[in-house]
């Protein structure tokens, strides 16, 4: 095995900030499975569409189908609103449309984290035009003490606090996202 990741860390080092383990890759995986034998009861008369929003859910949502039992299709697209910052820029930009119909299709949303809402308000408009059956959200991460829009998270792996995390999808500046486990920005830092 390389030596290119050695996991957990104890402290990860980015410029002159500090983030320390906050969920182990064993309780994600473990928390992965719970999620999708929940998915794979509620939609086990149905087929839908998971629809992944790029580029921080890919590992999750490969995890996470891997977990499905029933039969189900995939699909992404891409949002911006953070542009390589720690905060959200407060303006959502749609960078890559989905390649599937999901008119009267049940659809679930994978999110890798949701922070402030802002994506998930814009998502429930986006897809309000384009008539699915019914729209649920996964999300891997919620920091409820950050939400500024009332949306409702249908799925959720574990409510943190409102600090900064990278690691297994999420990133910081487009890097961090292959560690295995979340790391959280250090009291230190």
């Amino acid at each position: 095995m390389s030596d290119l990741i050695k996991e957990p860390r104890e402290k990860i080092l980015v410029g002159s900030e500090v983030f320390v383990p906050l969920l182990t890759e064993d309780q994600i995986q473990l928390r992965i499975v719970e999620l999708g034998e929940q998915l794979s009861k509620d939609y086990k008369e149905s087929v839908p569409v998971f629809i992944g929003v790029l580029n921080g859910s890919f590992i999750f949502m490969a995890d996470l189908i891997k977990c499905v039992s029933i039969d189900c299709e995939v699909d992404f697209f891409k949002l911006s609103s953070y542009e390589d910052e720690k905060l959200s820029s407060g303006k959502v930009r749609l960078l890559k449309e989905l390649n599937c119909d999901v008119n009267g299709r049940d659809i679930i949303i994978v999110e890798d984290i949701v922070d402030s809402g802002l994506s998930i308000k814009y998502i429930e408009g986006l897809f309000s035009e384009k008539n699915p059956s019914s729209m649920k959200v996964v999300s891997l991460l919620l920091k409820p003490d950050s939400l500024k829009y009332n949306v409702k998270i249908d799925y959720i792996g574990f409510n943190i606090l409102s600090k900064f995390v990278i690691g297994y999808g999420l990133d910081y500046a487009q890097k961090y996202r292959n560690l295995r486990s979340i790391y959280v920005l250090s009291e230190e830092s």
